[in-house]
């Protein structure tokens, strides 16, 4: 046997990567993958106007998802689910039997202090068209007098 055999051999036994040849190595670390991540930007959505705030008709009331809130009186509701005032007035929240349970409901009234649901067989409207009726709610609203 030659010198140059035993060499070899000995060469083997040192590393196993000598007969493959050379062996490439990662240049980056592997990176895991990421739980809950940024995802998309949030739709602000929820509570625009709270109860006794005083909307003008096309003010944005609720944004939702669904129907958490149903449209009460003077108030209508967009594709979106998005309820909105159709009349001049304060928001009022309050709570319907409907079914086996209760929904909410959102409506706007002509003065701060009335309750909803309205009953307008016993009070009578107070909207016609829906207008205000001025000369009843210079009676009975604030004052609107201009300074000369």
């Amino acid at each position: 046997m030659s010198f140059s055999f035993l060499a070899r051999c000995c060469e083997v036994a040192r590393s196993p990567f000598s007969l493959l040849g050379s062996v490439r190595t990662a240049t980056k670390r592997a990176g895991g993958t990421v739980r809950n991540h940024g995802g998309s930007p949030g739709k602000r959505l929820g509570l625009k106007k709270f109860s006794d705030q005083h909307v003008i008709p096309g003010n944005i009331i609720v944004r939702q998802r669904g129907t958490q809130f149903h449209p009460g009186q003077n108030v209508r509701m967009g594709r979106d689910h998005t309820i909105y005032a159709t009349t001049p007035g304060f928001v009022r929240f309050y709570k319907q039997k409907w079914l086996r349970g209760d929904r909410k409901f959102i409506g706007v009234v002509l003065h701060r202090g009335e309750k909803l649901p309205r009953d307008e067989a016993s009070l009578g409207r107070s909207r016609y068209f829906g207008l205000v009726d001025l000369t009843t709610f210079a009676k009975s609203g604030p004052s609107l007098q201009t300074s000369a």
